[in-house]
């Protein structure tokens, strides 16, 4: 089992940065897919940015070269370094992770565990 939790959201300006973590616990030596996910109310949850184990990433085409994704196996930590952030990524953010198995690639909604979220709000 692993728990999830994430940490750093709150409120930014447009045109801000914000930099969220992941506190990872329990079985962390099996994960293979970790990754951010956003929600907003009465829309799909959508992913942000993925990264394996071998630290090949990947990102959604709406946060390419605005957002960096990392993993600090050492502290069992994900971050999300978030730059120049819109009024439109409001959202509750979520870490998720799955344990490593016959599928590398991470571009899918993948949800074997999540944590419980940290709202981001960004105001014009």
């Amino acid at each position: 089992q692993v728990q999830l939790v994430e940490s750093g959201g709150g409120s930014v300006q447009a045109g801000g940065s914000l930099t969220l973590s992941c506190a990872a616990s329990g079985a962390t030596y099996s994960l293979g897919c970790m990754g951010w996910f956003r929600q907003v109310p009465g829309k799909e949850r959508e992913g942000v940015a993925s990264i394996y184990s071998d630290g090949v990433t990947t990102y959604a085409d709406s946060v390419k070269g605005r957002f960096t994704i990392s993993r600090e196996n050492a502290k069992n930590t994900l971050y999300l370094q978030m730059n120049s952030l819109k009024p439109e990524e409001k959202a509750m953010y979520e870490c998720a992770a799955e344990e490593r198995g016959e599928v590398t690639d991470c571009r899918r909604n993948y949800d074997q565990y999540w944590g419980r979220g940290t709202k981001v709000t960004v105001y014009s």
